[in-house]
């Protein structure tokens, strides 16, 4: 099993140099220990006589606070950012399956999502242990598997925390942790995920962020205009556990909610997208943000979704105070 832990820049100063840079190793023939590292003595690769080979570590001036490092896939168009302080790169949108996958839509339509994803260059597929009472995370490793897609070439995130109902299946105890990834690996089928977000924090194991993933950037349906003086018989609302979200709607807040939107459309009408595309490609202006987590019910939706990338290159500071004032918000970025 194996699991990729983000530290801080604390935790790391507090491991010596050498327990940073090189992990257990079972040899040569790889295993399941950690990474190996080059060093003193032969290379990991080979031995014997001859020519030694080194590896040589070139340290370079870090890159400003605040540095995007965005690149863009080539045939794609899909822009690519650093995961925190991690080094991983990801999609700028993801793909989540909260409320669709083993829920909302049918295994097939849930396929058809999850490739128009891979092939328009979403490297970034999120899960839950909780979601859909795990079904979420069969769904996907079904998928995933029949799909024969190179593991190297896509990121794996899962949650950690409401796993069961007995006291220690819950929270972020290591037990927890431990058990609970065990099972996600079990109904993903797969050997490994690359990253354990904690579904919320645990007051009783304090840890520290070092990246920021948002979830439901249009507020589950709201910023989308759909809601307009009525729910939708197709909605989320609608699905059984979800009265809460309804009743959202309907509420007071809820429709102030709704009239903020309306007044976003002359914005999205301007820049020639629809208000989904403006609320993605506003969450995907912030700096702090590595990738926006989309939920989508059809293939067709993600396509739509896929559009705020060009929305985002036209978003320029006027057009953000405009968004600003009409919210009453302010986003402080350096973009």
């Amino acid at each position: 099993m194996q699991v990729s832990i983000a530290c801080t820049e604390q935790n790391l100063r507090s491991r010596s140099s050498e327990d940073r840079l090189c992990g257990p190793r079972s040899g040569p023939g790889g295993g399941n220990g950690g990474p190996v590292c080059g060093g003193h003595g032969n290379p990991p690769w080979g031995g014997g006589s001859g020519p030694k080979a080194q590896a040589a570590v070139v340290l370079r001036p870090p890159a400003p606070v605040g540095a995007f490092r965005e690149s863009t896939g080539r045939g794609t168009g899909m822009k690519y950012r650093n995961l925190g302080k991690s080094g991983l790169r990801v999609s700028c949108l993801g793909l989540g399956t909260w409320v669709t996958f083993g829920s909302q839509i049918s295994d097939e339509t849930a396929e058809d999502v999850l490739t128009v994803a891979y092939e328009h260059g979403i490297n970034l597929f999120d899960t839950a242990e909780v979601y859909a009472a795990g079904k979420a995370e069969r769904t996907l490793g079904k998928i995933l598997k029949s799909k024969g897609w190179r593991r190297s070439s896509y990121v794996i995130t899962t949650k950690i925390f409401w796993g069961g109902q007995a006291e220690t299946e819950r929270g972020l105890s290591r037990k927890h942790i431990i058990e609970g990834l065990q099972g996600s690996l079990e109904r993903l089928q797969l050997g490994y995920v690359d990253i354990i977000f904690a579904n919320r924090s645990d007051p009783n194991s304090p840890m520290e962020g070092v990246g920021s993933v948002t979830w439901s950037p249009l507020a589950c349906g709201l910023i989308t205009s759909k809601y307009e003086g009525r729910v939708p018989d197709t909605c989320r609302t609608t699905i059984k556990g979800y009265q809460w979200l309804k009743d959202k709607v309907q509420s007071e807040d809820g429709k102030k909610q709704q009239a903020k939107v309306m007044d976003l459309l002359p914005i999205a009408h301007q820049l020639g997208c629809t208000v989904a595309q403006l609320a993605i490609a506003w969450c995907l202006r912030s700096e702090g943000v590595s990738s926006v987590l989309l939920g989508v019910s059809s293939a067709e939706q993600l396509i739509e979704h896929l559009g705020a990338l060009q929305v985002l290159s036209q978003l320029t500071p006027q057009t953000v105070m405009e968004i600003d004032g009409l919210l009453g918000s302010k986003l402080h970025s350096k973009k």
